[in-house]
C-alpha cells in the first residue's frame, strides 16, 4: 500500500487541523493504520492508531481527548482530526500501515508539516 499524507499547515495554539492519509494500491480496511510524528530535535513518536477490525482507537497520552483518528473506507483514507493544538504538537506527521500480524509498521507516507505558534 502506498500512503500520502496531507493537510498540514501553520496554525495558532487552540486551532484545529485535519490531516488526511490517502492510500493507493490496497485498501485501508485491511490494515492497522497509525499516525506518528517527529518534532524538531526529537525522535519519531506514536500519536494514534486504528485497527483494521475496528474497535476503540488508541492514542498517545499527550493527544488523548484532543485528537481523533478515523477511517473513511469509501475514500480509502485515514483522517486525524486535531483540535486544541498546542505549540508542542509542532512536528512532521506521518501515516503508516501494517498488517495485523506484523509487529512494525511497514508502509509509510511522506509526512506533512504541522506548525503551531503560541
Amino acid at each position: 500500500v502506498q500512503l500520502q499524507a496531507s493537510g498540514g499547515g501553520m496554525v495558532q495554539a487552540g486551532d484545529s487541523l485535519r490531516l488526511s492519509c490517502a492510500a493507493s494500491g490496497s485498501t485501508v480496511s485491511l490494515y492497522d493504520m497509525g499516525w506518528f510524528r517527529q518534532g524538531p530535535g526529537k525522535e519519531r513518536e506514536f500519536v494514534a492508531t486504528i485497527k483494521w477490525s475496528g474497535g476503540q482507537p488508541s492514542y498517545a497520552d499527550s493527544v488523548k481527548g484532543r485528537f481523533t483518528i478515523s477511517r473513511v473506507n469509501v475514500k480509502n483514507e485515514v483522517l486525524l482530526q486535531m483540535n486544541k493544538l498546542r505549540p508542542e504538537d509542532t512536528a512532521v506527521y506521518y501515516c503508516a500501515a501494517k498488517m495485523s500480524w506484523e509487529n512494525e509498521y511497514k508502509s509509510w507516507g511522506q509526512g506533512t508539516q504541522v506548525t503551531v505558534s503560541s
